[in-house]
């Protein structure tokens, strides 16, 4: 199916002239292999800069190895996320140089490039550090610097003081709390970096499964902090190494 489409581009290019960038924007349109379980989107790394991410929750071991296997005949790069052990032994079968995150859960293969600006991660607190490790190994694997900053909760803040440098060097900063949420508001007031706020689940009953930290962070009288889904660390790191590689006459 993807040969037939791109012999029909190549006709149409040879019999139109058409420019390059016409060309471009119909490539970002195709290439879509149904492999019946699933359509995987092969050109998603030409529209969005990597490749399509497998959200493994849900899936079966066989589902998630027959799309990671359809992504890595096109790509040197994987990111699957919320995987378990089992999943992950099967992707290894299809490509040994996978590793496997276990406090995410998340499984990667390549990303080895060089790393660019620097994206800060901050939790407040260890158990907050599964939902970090998932921002740390996305915007790690899509060609981010990533620097770390954990267990810095506003039960100790002068712990946050100490690494006021790095708050000043990031480009972006990632912020992973839980219980009340309030370590995004505190950081949004100390930098004029932008603030990725991300409320996890972690907390007791009133914590309501992290809706009272997501309720926290989007009520933050702190500017310029934005606020994801309750534990996507995938969105924030995808998003936080996109801040991070905007040119940088525009984030001066």
């Amino acid at each position: 199916m993807i040969e037939k489409s791109m012999e029909k581009l190549l006709n149409s290019l040879y019999q139109k002239k058409v420019t390059p960038q016409d060309a471009m924007e119909q490539l970002k349109t195709m290439a879509a292999e149904d492999i019946g379980v699933a359509s995987v989107d092969h050109h998603r790394h030409m529209r969005q800069g990597f490749p399509e991410v497998i959200y493994c929750a849900g899936k079966t071991e066989e589902e998630v190895a027959a799309i990671a296997r359809a992504i890595l005949k096109r790509s040197k790069t994987l990111l699957a996320t919320r995987a378990d052990k089992k999943i992950y032994a099967r992707v290894r079968k299809i490509h040994k140089s996978a590793i496997f995150h276990p406090r995410s859960g998340a499984i990667t293969v390549g990303g080895g490039k060089e790393k660019t600006g620097e994206v800060l991660v901050v939790s407040a607190g260890t158990s907050d550090l599964a939902v970090a490790e998932e921002v740390v190994v996305t915007a790690d694997i899509m060609g981010s610097r990533v620097v770390t900053v954990f267990d810095v909760g506003v039960a100790g803040i002068h712990r946050l003081f100490a690494h006021m440098e790095k708050l000043g060097n990031a480009r972006v900063i990632v912020v992973v709390a839980g219980m009340d949420g309030a370590l995004a508001s505190v950081v949004g007031g100390l930098t004029s970096r932008p603030v990725i706020a991300v409320p996890t689940s972690v907390g007791y009953g009133a914590a309501m499964g992290g809706l009272s930290a997501l309720l926290a962070m989007l009520n933050s009288c702190a500017s310029g902090v934005g606020v994801m889904n309750i534990d996507n660390g995938f969105g924030a790191g995808a998003l936080a190494h996109k801040i991070n590689t905007l040119p940088e006459k525009i984030l001066k």
